[in-house]
Parts: structure tokens; sequence; C-alpha cells
């Protein structure tokens, strides 16, 4: 097959594959749920986002995949920054608020500015929270993937507080003597919130 009967064949393909199809195709891959969120301006913003990924560990690195009609990426790209909160079983409402078409997100939860950075940290919803400075950006259809290298890392737990390390130093994030079982994390399949099977007191 020639180069452009392939590109041909591709293209047909593609045309079948719609909107909807793909989703269900990428609701059957269950994954955790974050809020990715940036300071600009001295506004904070921020979106529900399942596509994010570990790219490093030597630099630690990771990418989340932001759409181009949301009213985070500009933000982002402006200041160079964000931040990951990796959302727990518990904070589904916030999914779902950070997820929908409300321009006033941030009134609605309990959020503290963390590192050196000051970004935006959920404080009340939040499992984890990585503060990320972008490194790159590449287009991708109606959306782009932003690289960030992560500069900070906090744990949170119930009535621990939050415990901080930078990259590669362990010693700041030990659990306590005797501590409280976490929170499990928040889950996204199926086009719904769940949660591990064992987290069942929600």
């Amino acid at each position: 097959m020639t180069e452009a009967a392939t590109e041909a064949a591709t293209e047909r393909h593609q045309a079948t594959v719609g909107p909807d199809v793909y989703r269900r195709l990428m609701g059957a891959f269950p994954t955790g749920v974050a809020v990715v969120t940036t300071l600009s301006g001295g506004i904070p913003y921020g979106f529900t986002c399942t596509s994010l990924c570990s790219v490093a560990l030597d630099p630690p690195m990771l990418l989340v995949c932001v759409s181009d009609r949301g009213r985070t990426a500009g933000p982002i790209a402006d200041s160079g920054r964000f931040a990951v909160n990796l959302l727990h079983h518990r904070a589904r409402s916030a999914a779902r608020l950070f997820a929908a078409e409300e321009r006033e997100r941030f009134a609605r939860v309990r959020w503290a500015p963390a590192g050196v950075d000051g970004l935006p940290m959920l404080t009340d919803d939040a499992l984890a929270f990585a503060a990320c400075r972008v490194t790159h950006t590449v287009p991708a259809g109606d959306h782009r993937v932003i690289f960030g290298a992560v500069t900070e890392v906090r744990f949170t737990a119930p009535g621990a507080g939050a415990s901080t390390a930078p990259p590669g130093d362990d010693t700041a994030i030990r659990p306590a003597a005797h501590p409280a079982p976490p929170p499990s994390p928040l889950l996204y399949g199926f086009r719904r919130f769940t949660a591990w099977p064992e987290a069942t007191d929600d």
C-alpha cells in the first residue's frame, strides 16, 4: 500500500470514530481524578482532569492535557506554573464542581496557596498535591499537552495536616507511628465517579 493510500485509509477510519464513541472507549479505562489549578494575576483557575500521566522519575516530570476551550489553559501558559490536586474518594462534589461550567468554583471549596509559588491547594479534597513548572507544551487536536517539572509534593492525611518534600527527599513524608488510615483515591470510569471497594464510608 502506498503512503497516500495509507493516509487515505487512516482518514476513513478516523471519520468513523465520533466523539461519543471515543468517550465510551476512554470511559472503559478507569483512572484517578485530579483538579489542576494555577494562579494568574492573583486569580485562581482550575479544572477537573483525568488526563494526567507520569512522564519521568529523574527528574520528576508529569503531563496534563488541557482543553483549548477551557479557562485554565491560558493562565497556565501565562504563569508557567500549575498544581495537581489528586482527589480522595470523599471529594466527588469538588470533582463535579470543577468539571462544570461554574465560574465561582473557588468560592465553593476550601483552598489555600501552597508552596513557593502559592498555587491553589484544595485543602479539604486533595489526597496529594504537586506543584509543577511548565517545561514545554505540545498542541494536540482541541487540547494541549502540558509537561511539568515537579518542584514540590505534599501529602495529606486525616488529622495530620500536610507533609512536604522536595523531589528526591523522602524524609518529610514518612508516616507517623500510628497514622490514621488515609482516604482512598477518587476514580472515574464508565462516566461516573467511584472509589476503591474498601472505601465504603462515603
